[in-house]
């Protein structure tokens, strides 16, 4: 029996989602040779009261177990000798931030299996939060503009129940006539277009959004082929993108007089062309008076995205002349909503739909002894880096 341990989240501040909820824990006992047991937390959004009753044994040492499943990255002091970890690392991009616990991991002999990094053949994400951080980002994005402009209020999402309660928030709202840039292909982005829908904000083309005037709040889709273009040939083709993104010239520039807020899904790593840069903000083009950077990479495709803010300290403001950090909703200033546990603000939604992707793509492979796709998403074996992350042999030895 393959036996999995859901750890107590130990980075702070404590993040409250988890793998596998009490319900889906049941239906693993019930219907595989999977056992799962959970170290006791307060924090956690299921209480260990919801676990024992579904069957689930509560311990404080997770130690037995055969794999061990977080969320966040694991303070390296409370990592475990020799045993098999999921979770989000945020090491592949060599984060320093990070380097301290991936060197404790090689020391201590541990496997890790990143969740990031499962993927199919294809190279799209298996598993995720990404669609509850497009809905809260969205939301969040929203009441951000809302409450610069004074046009419309809208709740902290994280004071409501869940989904469902935050679906009934949206009755009776109406929003001025405003022009929003939906960006990415991903999870995130669906759950973006999600929020852009439930609050009958009306899709256009790119063209449309470019060329008219509507008197109802409208929303465009800038997917890859909207958003970058090969230098030379002046196509887009996905995988020869992903393979050499510096070939290519983002189109973004020509959305930035028309829109008023910008809601960003997109994938984004060093080589890839921001969306805009520095010199366009303070120019008479630049009418973005909110984003919410929701794939939150530090200076990265959103360049004023000057660090994270907080689920309680949700938007600050970055002056288009100085660059500098400001008040939010401060005269000439950008607002940025940048905050890197989103679905933290609907966890119990987050965990159950995170869960069933892992129930449906990852446990039975792990109940098998492995596979591709699980070796793929190993980065560290045995605590050596496996095949495919060698480019991490500086990140792991300096």
């Amino acid at each position: 029996m393959l036996t999995i341990g859901l750890i107590k989240e130990g980075k702070i501040p404590a993040d409250t989602r988890v793998a596998l909820s009490p319900a889906q824990c049941r239906w693993l006992h019930k219907n595989t040779d999977i056992k799962i047991s959970v170290q006791s937390c307060e924090t956690r959004c299921f209480k260990d009261a919801e676990y024992i009753q579904a069957g689930v044994e509560i311990v404080e040492d997770i130690s037995n177990c055969d794999i061990l499943m977080g969320i966040k990255e694991v303070p390296k002091e409370q990592l475990i000798p020799n045993k098999t970890y999921f979770f989000f690392s945020h090491t592949k991009k060599l984060q320093p931030y990070n380097q301290a616990m991936f060197k404790t991991m090689i020391d201590k002999n541990i496997t890790m299996i990143d969740y990031e990094c499962l993927e199919h053949e294809d190279g799209q994400r298996i598993i995720g939060f990404g669609f509850f951080a497009g809905v809260v980002g969205a939301h969040n994005g929203m009441l951000c503009y809302g409450k610069r402009t004074g046009n419309f209020n809208l709740e902290r999402v994280y004071k409501i129940k869940d989904y469902r309660q935050l679906i009934h928030t949206y009755f009776g709202l109406k929003l001025p006539p405003i022009k929003i840039a939906v960006t990415g292909s991903g999870r995130v982005a669906h759950g973006i277009i999600e929020v852009m829908n439930l609050m009958d904000v009306q899709e256009v083309e790119p063209q449309e959004y470019l060329e008219q005037n509507f008197s109802y709040p409208v929303f465009v889709h800038l997917k890859g082929s909207n958003l970058y273009q090969h230098k030379q040939d002046k196509t887009y083709k996905r995988t020869a993108f992903h393979q050499n993104p510096e070939q290519y010239d983002c189109l973004f520039s020509n959305y930035l007089q028309a829109t008023d807020i910008l809601l960003n899904g997109v994938y984004w790593d060093k080589n890839i062309p921001r969306l805009f840069e520095w010199n366009d903000i303070a120019t008479s083009n630049f009418n973005i008076q909110t984003i919410a950077d929701i794939t939150d990479d530090y200076n990265g495709s959103v360049p004023c995205n000057l660090g994270d803010a907080t689920i309680e300290e949700l938007v600050y403001g970055v002056d288009r002349n100085t660059h500098q950090k400001v008040a939010a909703y401060s005269q000439n200033a950008i607002d940025i909503m940048a905050v890197g546990n989103l679905p933290n603000e609907l966890p119990r939604d987050a965990s159950r739909f995170f869960g069933e992707q892992l129930i449906k793509y990852v446990l039975d492979d792990l109940q098998k002894g492995g596979s591709e796709t699980l070796n793929r998403a190993t980065i560290l074996k045995e605590g050596k880096l496996n095949k495919g992350y060698e480019y991490m042999y500086d990140y792991a030895n300096s």
